[in-house]
């Protein structure tokens, strides 16, 4: 894999995407959205065998695996996709939560199964589900899982300026909670799967359940805005268990803590929304009640259907599959590409290509430069 089969430099790839910022776009870029679960889930790479336990409670095995995981997305990754190639000026780590943080900071315990991403236990259950309601969330940098990510950041920070990887320096990003799940995924991990028929048999408790979550992710974002001075973490959610319900029960039970969310935190900006799963019969209402102008698709989705539902201007993240990513063949990789790319999905000029959601361990090579060649050939905004 050291050797790239695509005559595409640097030069030209951030030319894609200046001219996409910029309103102009003559091809769409093409992204890979990866973590260091590549690594950690790849024995090929994780030749330590390294478990993501030991990753996400040790400073200094988070700062080895994101080095070792950073170089091979430099050096092979990239290749596929119009991030650029090569060691970059300095390297970047990071704390990495994964998808624990917001429901860690409630008080979920957090478990690490074999061969899978960190996830949390329901703890609000049963007899115990008004205990929720105990959890003191008005000083979140100082006590429970924040304040205890901001040390370990400090212990990262503390290495990183003793080494250097590949002769050149590393910088640790900034701790916070630049994006969360929202109030009914939040709901489902912490409360458990007995949540969702507390919405239709005990309402009054779901919806309190909820404004209890939304009101701790407002405090959390921003305490971390005035600690870092910056005023954009907070507003980017995702809220995928939302796929669970119908668009009306969305409307009437959700939505209103979604516009609480937003109205506190990205008040007077265009706002952002992740959504894995089968979502997008909910997108249409999302836009228009909440300005939500950027949708970060999973799968699946009906590409045609969608821009058709959010019209020209709002900007749609969304690709091929992830399981076929995995499983299918270039061939089939290349055409539903096309198939996507031909869809109508380019009216306006708001789309990124990428894996829909989140590049699997092990994506054969073959398929990710399938997905790459088909957006050279059909991305091209003169394409018919």
């Amino acid at each position: 894999m050291n050797d790239c089969q695509f005559d595409v430099s640097n030069q030209t790839k951030e030319a894609v995407w200046q001219a996409f910022y910029d309103g102009k776009p003559f091809r769409v870029p093409m992204m890979l959205d990866t973590n260091p679960r590549i690594y950690l889930l790849d024995p090929r790479l994780n030749k330590k065998s390294i478990t993501f336990e030991q990753y996400f409670n040790d400073p200094a095995t988070m700062i080895e695996v994101q080095l070792q995981y950073d170089l091979h997305v430099a050096q092979h990754i990239n290749c596929y996709c119009d991030s650029p190639r090569g060691l970059p000026d300095y390297w970047t780590v990071y704390v990495d939560d994964q998808n624990v943080g917001a429901s860690a900071f409630l008080g979920a315990p957090i478990v690490f199964l074999e061969g899978q991403v960190p996830d949390v236990r329901a703890r609000y259950t049963g007899d115990n589900k008004m205990a929720i309601f105990d959890v003191d969330t008005t000083r979140p940098l100082t006590h429970g899982f924040y304040a205890e990510r901001l040390a370990f950041y400090a212990r990262m920070v503390e290495i990183a300026e003793r080494m250097t990887f590949m002769d050149r320096p590393i910088q640790v990003k900034p701790y916070s909670m630049y994006w969360s799940d929202g109030p009914l995924t939040v709901a489902m991990n912490v409360c458990g799967a007995e949540f969702m028929m507390d919405l239709i048999l005990n309402p009054d408790h779901a919806s309190k359940v909820m404004s209890f979550i939304t009101e701790s992710l407002i405090h959390a974002a921003l305490a971390f805005r005035a600690y870092w001075h910056d005023w954009e973490i907070g507003e980017l959610m995702q809220d995928d268990s939302i796929q669970l319900i119908s668009t009306q029960m969305y409307r009437d039970v959700v939505l209103p803590f979604h516009h609480r969310y937003y109205d506190a935190l990205a008040p007077d900006r265009p706002r952002k929304m992740h959504l894995c799963g089968d979502a997008t019969r909910h997108f249409k209402l999302i836009h228009e009640e909440l300005n939500v102008m950027e949708f970060d698709t999973g799968f699946p989705v009906d590409f045609t259907q969608l821009r058709k539902d959010l019209g020209p201007d709002v900007l749609i993240y969304g690709g091929v599959e992830v399981a076929l990513l995995l499983y299918g063949t270039p061939t089939q990789v290349y055409e539903r590409t096309k198939e996507i790319l031909l869809s109508g999905i380019k009216d306006g000029g708001r789309f990124v290509l990428r894996d829909a959601n989140n590049l699997p361990p092990a994506a054969p090579a073959e398929n990710l430069a399938a997905m790459y060649q088909a957006c050279l050939d059909y991305g091209g905004y003169d394409d018919a």
